[in-house]
């Protein structure tokens, strides 16, 4: 920072960072200085809003002015702070980890809805999550389905270290099991769901994704190969595999792929019963494809 935070009260200190945000061309300025100082003082916006006047101590104005030097570096809040929420659940992050998006809730919601058209309440639903990450899609899930059990995996064994602890903290541990496999390799099924948000990148965009997401997200999450479908074409025949009868596979692709998933199921076996589900910026965000009985 070129200016000191030391002394400022915290009103003044959010106005200077949301200035300093925005003047270097961060969209999120208000938000991000806000959830900075938050974070920092363990307030929420009411406490913040009832200690405006306060001064900052000395050790809360060199925290600040790091979280800050950081943000302005392309890193981003989640990152700074190690938690992001994802479907009203708070989850920790760590570098093995993608930071949850808003556009995967779609895959949330695109799963539910597969389920509640083929209901079974005879069945202990089994779920699982290709590429787990943080947990994100699975515990989404899990929150909305009590009587469900879940297997998330993931290639990163630290990946499964974050998502066991978001599991536990978020009280899903007895119904949740990790496993460390190249997508569902390890598995046996049969399963009434399979959800994934894999690499769908192409290999040559990744140079042009934004800083936030290129120097801080893991590599092997973003990295679809030549054509961005290098993780579907492995997993949808995986997935075919594992499903039980009328199970359904829902995955999150990238813009303009939902095209090629849709065949790549089709040529799986699956049959396509909906539309791709579009995200809140219009881009089918999500595909879905059911077993059905031979």
């Amino acid at each position: 920072m070129t200016e000191s935070l030391a002394g400022q009260t915290v009103e003044a200190a959010r106005r200077a960072l949301t200035a300093r945000f925005k003047s270097n061309g961060i969209d999120s300025a208000e938000l991000d200085a806000r959830m900075l100082v938050g974070a920092v003082l363990g307030l929420d916006l009411t406490g913040m809003i009832a200690a405006a006047r306060r001064l900052l101590t000395s050790d809360e104005s060199i925290r600040l002015e790091d979280f800050a030097r950081r943000r302005l570096a392309g890193e981003p809040v989640a990152r700074i702070l190690g938690l992001k929420e994802f479907w009203g659940l708070s989850l920790q992050l760590s570098a093995a980890t993608l930071v949850p998006r808003p556009d995967t809730e779609t895959v949330v919601e695109l799963a539910l809805e597969m389920l509640r058209a083929e209901p079974d309440p005879a069945r202990r639903l089994r779920v699982v999550d290709i590429g787990t990450g943080s947990g994100a899609i699975l515990l989404a899930l899990l929150s909305e389905l009590p009587d469900a059990e879940g297997i998330g995996t993931d290639i990163s064994v630290a990946a499964l270290q974050t998502a066991s602890s978001n599991a536990a903290h978020l009280g899903f541990a007895p119904r949740a099991t990790f496993v460390a496999c190249n997508y569902a390799a390890a598995l046996s099924g049969p399963f009434d769901l399979v959800v994934s948000n894999p690499p769908y990148i192409r290999s040559a965009e990744i140079a042009g994704l934004a800083t936030e997401v290129r120097n801080h997200d893991p590599l092997q999450a973003l990295d679809g190969g030549a054509d961005g479908l290098d993780a579907y074409r492995v997993l949808i025949a995986q997935a075919a595999r594992l499903l039980a009868q009328r199970g359904a596979l829902v995955v999150e692709v990238g813009h303009g792929q939902s095209g090629d998933i849709e065949r790549l199921m089709t040529a799986a076996g699956l049959k396509l019963q909906r539309p791709p589900k579009a995200d809140l910026a219009g881009i089918r965000r999500a595909v879905a494809g059911r077993k059905m009985p031979p």
